[in-house]
């Protein structure tokens, strides 16, 4: 594979979606996936649910949370997980049941809740903001970064979007993608992997009509970029020089909220939906809506990174 060379990213295979957990969750996201457990972290963000399904005997776990939660990363150490909590990042020990609460991120914008969000190469933990009414332009970027006095959180840039979903990084680090969501519109930015700082944003895919609203996404070994359709009930992956659609998974829920790799083999595409938004009658066309689903693909996803702090 070749980055100078457009031809040189290649259409991956991908099989079909399969239900692996029909959890009715009303807005699936957050997924994380565990290799030292060999399972799959996910979270219903309006159920203020944490779930955990590991792989080899089909356990599933809950854990309630006494906010919405929009996403999670493990720590370094086998110390448990960092999540994003409606206002705080918090620890959280799924062993002990402990919760850390650390500071809040935006006091004076009590309309906001953390949504989306993942670990860098480097060991920091990256989280958006966005409006709970999904309206006002408030969202913004954070990292949490790691420090021997203690976790700090720093806003990255104040996107001024109404919802916000991602990061994704390309195989550099150099290139971070963040979706400006109720716009339809993914941005890429400049990164310095060394500092994290971001500059430069400029629109690097738009949906077209019918194809819903960009949503969670993440990288593989690859560098393509694979994107959840919020409303268009789909998953697609795209060359990340371009953005050219490279391949499309058609789902059976219309609300798809999120994607990431996993399994042994870092083959498996996890799948998060949500039951939200829809009336009865859609709902009763789609009984998997709200269900986290697997697709098996040949492409090699990236194990994700731990938080260092």
């Amino acid at each position: 594979m070749d980055a100078t060379n457009p031809a040189s990213f290649t259409s991956p295979r991908v099989g079909e979606p399969r239900a692996i957990w029909a959890a009715g969750a009303l807005l699936g996201e957050g997924l994380c996936w565990s290799p030292s457990r060999q399972a799959i972290y996910w979270v219903d963000i309006l159920g203020e649910a944490l779930m955990r399904l590991d792989l080899a005997g089909g356990r599933q776990s809950t854990w309630s949370m006494p906010s919405t939660l929009g996403a999670v990363a493990e720590r370094a150490g086998d110390r448990g997980l960092v999540l994003a909590l409606r206002r705080q990042i918090a620890f959280f020990d799924p062993d002990t049941e402990t919760l850390q609460r650390l500071d809040e991120a935006e006091p004076a914008l009590p309309g906001n809740r953390f949504n989306d969000g993942k670990c860098d190469p480097q060991g920091r933990f990256w989280a958006c903001t966005m409006d709970f009414a999904c309206t006002a332009p408030t969202g913004s970027l954070y990292r949490l970064e790691p420090h021997p006095g203690g976790p700090r959180l720093v806003r990255a840039w104040a996107a001024n979007f109404a919802v916000v979903n991602g990061p994704a990084w390309s195989a550099d680090g150099r290139t971070l993608w963040l979706n400006d969501t109720t716009r339809g519109v993914v941005y890429a930015f400049d990164c310095d992997p060394a500092s994290g700082e971001v500059a430069n944003p400029r629109p690097w895919l738009r949906l077209g009509l019918g194809d819903g609203l960009p949503d969670g996404m993440t990288t593989d070994a690859q560098g393509r970029l694979w994107l959840a359709h919020w409303g268009g009930s789909c998953v697609t992956c795209h060359a990340p020089d371009d953005a050219r659609e490279l391949a499309r998974i058609a789902m059976p829920a219309s609300h798809v909220t999120n994607v990431a790799f996993g399994g042994p083999d870092l083959r498996t595409l996890f799948i998060t939906t949500a039951a939200t938004g829809l009336d009865a009658g859609q709902l009763a066309a789609q009984p998997l809506a709200g269900a986290l689903f697997a697709v098996e693909t040949d492409a090699v996803g990236l194990a994700p990174p731990l938080f260092a702090g």
